[in-house]
């Protein structure tokens, strides 16, 4: 798992940098606040919930009716040190018209946190949303999880069996959606990102799930956008070829009109490839069952 060789210095940090390749981050950035904010109007919803001891471990929580509903459980990107929960729910009313619940993951950012315990406290809000289902008004038979970039990085490695002493998360999901995602971490660690997490050798062996997943998974729809840096590209292939040797890989999703920051815009659309093979994932109505072809592929 060791990206091109020509890919060092500021290359290797420019292929880790996929906002150099839209115009506007701050227009992302911004969007994805309204969106939340205009969210977290709606009536019934939960903010502040904490799932864990971390004062950053809070989660916004969406219910729908009737219930127990399923719910998508969404972690957000920012290279493991930006943005919260309070940006994150921009797909929260599409999920809900679609008779889903939904989840905006907070969770500790580097430098402060170390990795480990980040990807620690991903699996321990998928435990408490399953502990609290009947509160919470979910079917725990149907969580499902989602991430972008970082946040998909979280979510796969939620698929991991946990360290000792720690109970796995993977087998209480019915479903996973990883977005544009980082799974091999070793160019991570020689790049620019590294000032913030840290990594030695040892912590991007623990911490890079293609090796680590188990050869039962839940169904995973993969997707990144067409307009994606080299290294992005490689790291969702890595993933692919990952879930198809276990059998996991439902859907592969290509979205050429969509970039790094706008394809999760389209979780819950049913106009989209995307949105399509995930709702067929959480079995809700009008979504496009991809599971009988275990490497269906996608590309819009």
């Amino acid at each position: 798992m060791i990206a091109p060789a020509h890919l060092t210095g500021a290359r290797l940090d420019r292929a880790y940098s996929p906002s150099h390749l839209v115009p506007s981050l701050r227009h992302y950035l911004d969007e994805y606040a309204a969106l939340s904010a205009r969210a977290r109007r709606a009536s019934g919803v939960r903010t502040g919930l904490r799932y864990g001891p971390g004062s950053a471990e809070k989660l916004d929580f969406w219910p729908a009716r009737p219930a127990p509903a399923p719910v998508q459980i969404f972690v957000h990107g920012g290279n493991w040190q930006e943005l919260t929960e309070r940006s994150s729910a921009f797909a929260a009313l599409a999920f809900r018209r679609a008779g889903a619940a939904f989840a905006a993951v907070g969770y500790g950012l580097a430098p402060a946190t170390p990795l480990d315990e980040i990807v620690a406290a991903v699996r321990r809000c998928v435990r408490w949303i399953h502990e609290n289902a009947d509160d919470l008004g979910v079917d725990p038979r149907r969580i499902h999880l989602s991430g972008t970039s970082a946040g998909a990085h979280l979510a796969a490695m939620a698929l991991v069996p946990a360290g000792p002493g720690e109970p796995a998360a993977a087998g209480l999901l019915a479903g996973a959606t990883l977005l544009s995602g980082i799974y091999d971490l070793e160019p991570v660690s020689r790049s620019y990102v590294n000032e913030a997490l840290r990594l030695d050798a040892d912590a991007v062996r623990r911490n890079s799930p293609p090796d680590l997943l188990p050869d039962e998974l839940p169904p995973v729809v993969l997707a990144r956008g067409g307009v994606e840096t080299e290294e992005y590209v490689r790291q969702h292939d890595l993933m692919a070829e990952a879930l198809r040797r276990r059998g996991a890989l439902t859907a592969n999703v290509v979205e050429a009109h969509r970039n790094h920051f706008d394809l999760p815009y389209d979780l819950a659309d049913r106009a989209t490839p995307l949105g399509r093979a995930v709702l067929a994932q959480m079995r809700l109505p009008d979504g496009r069952d991809d599971r009988d072809d275990p490497s269906a592929e996608v590309t819009a």
